[in-house]
């Protein structure tokens, strides 16, 4: 795990705040994105159970949404079906 990273991580490696910086922003959702596999599609229910699972400060829609913003899970025209990217 990245040094910058581990101040936003706890012992349970789950993310414990949502950085201010953008640079670290980007480290977050790159984390993240790794407790999706590749190749697999996930139902919107299920992309928040995994955010749910892997974050502790209740902001999984944040989350989603900053996943496919920043390209790293694609959805689908009504948004009810997510695969990873990158």
């Amino acid at each position: 795990m990245k040094n910058d990273l581990k101040r936003f991580i706890n012992s349970s490696e789950q993310v414990v705040v949502w950085p201010a910086k953008q640079a670290y922003k980007e480290l977050v959702v790159e984390y993240l994105a790794t407790k999706f596999d590749f190749g697999k599609s996930y139902h919107e229910i299920e992309v928040n159970e995994v955010l749910k699972q892997w974050h502790t400060f209740g902001d999984w829609p944040l989350l989603r949404r900053e996943l496919f913003e920043r390209g790293y899970l694609d959805r689908n025209r009504s948004g009810t079906s997510y695969t990873r990217l990158k």
